[in-house]
């Protein structure tokens, strides 16, 4: 059995850096830590840069890492797979929104008090 080797990397960044980070972010969401919404964005850009190396490669291939019945092919590849995408896309917005948001707060300009 041979090895991937852009599967092999992905894993390994996934592993090395994705996992701990997510676990710090988890930790600043708990303790209310003012870069929580920063770290957020970045797994979850990390995550979805990665889902889409994954789909690409897998296309330019000719999906051939996949089962082509129907059935497999959309309800566990595409479908299972998606949710990969869906969750750190719909995380990212939520971390944009967020960060514009407090942005906009902070830009107000700021009435002196007499």
């Amino acid at each position: 059995c041979r090895s991937d080797d852009f599967t092999v990397a992905l894993e390994t960044v996934t592993a090395w850096a994705w996992g701990p980070l997510s676990f710090l972010t988890f930790l600043a969401f708990l303790r209310h830590h003012p870069a929580r919404y920063i770290l957020q964005l970045i797994v979850s850009l990390g995550q979805l840069y990665g889902d889409i190396l994954y789909f690409a490669t897998e296309a330019r291939v000719g999906w051939i890492h996949s089962d082509p019945r129907p059935l497999y092919f959309w309800g566990y590849f595409v479908a299972i797979n998606g949710v990969w995408v869906l969750v750190p896309g719909l995380l990212l917005l939520d971390a944009c929104h967020q960060l514009a948001t407090a942005q906009r707060s902070h830009d107000r300009p700021r009435h002196k008090s007499h």
